[in-house]
């Protein structure tokens, strides 16, 4: 699958885990963001957004509660980021949520580009019931930056049929499922 594609496919198996009546948290970046199409149609749902791509893919649908993090606006990500949206997440928890990456590995877990961007995530996934990372597999194990966020164990990795077999491994022996589609 092409890039686009492939990550409009994890987008939308991403979707199907969403149940009426939860609390969604979408964070910032375009796979991600790319949910937003497909949750459209799901009833007395909550998402609360992290970045500007959710929020424009969700703003009109009806019998969706769209919450906003707020703070302060990472142009490249088009997230939220800083004090304000730390403060936001820590009054609030959500079912499952939903993360992008610049790059994800076994080890050391969700890479970005900024600290401040790995502290978000970390309090993304201690406020979550269930955790989706959505990565394309050209992601997995590059490591383009020097910030980063553990991956629990038990979270779910969701990437597309071109990823190496022996990726899959190294996440799955570090107690992370990993969700080809």
């Amino acid at each position: 699958m092409e890039g686009f594609d492939a990550k409009r496919g994890i987008a939308e198996w991403a979707a199907e885990q969403v149940r009426p009546g939860e609390t969604v948290l979408l964070d910032a970046g375009t796979t991600v963001g790319a949910m937003g199409e497909f949750l459209r149609h799901v009833t007395n749902l909550t998402v609360i957004a992290a970045g500007l791509t959710a929020l424009e893919a969700l703003a009109d649908a009806d019998g969706v509660r769209v919450e906003c993090l707020g703070g302060t606006l990472r142009q490249l990500s088009q997230g939220f980021v800083g004090p304000l949206a730390e403060a936001s997440l820590q009054r609030v928890s959500f079912d499952k949520a939903f993360l992008g990456a610049d790059a994800v590995t076994a080890d050391l877990g969700i890479c970005e580009a900024e600290l401040d961007q790995t502290r978000l995530k970390e309090m993304m996934i201690e406020r979550a019931g269930e955790v989706y990372i959505l990565a394309h597999s050209a992601k997995l194990g590059e490591r383009p930056f020097h910030a980063w966020a553990p991956i629990p164990p038990g979270a779910v990795l969701v990437t597309d049929a071109a990823v190496d077999a022996k990726q899959v491994a190294l996440f799955e022996d570090a107690g992370i499922r990993v969700q080809v589609v």
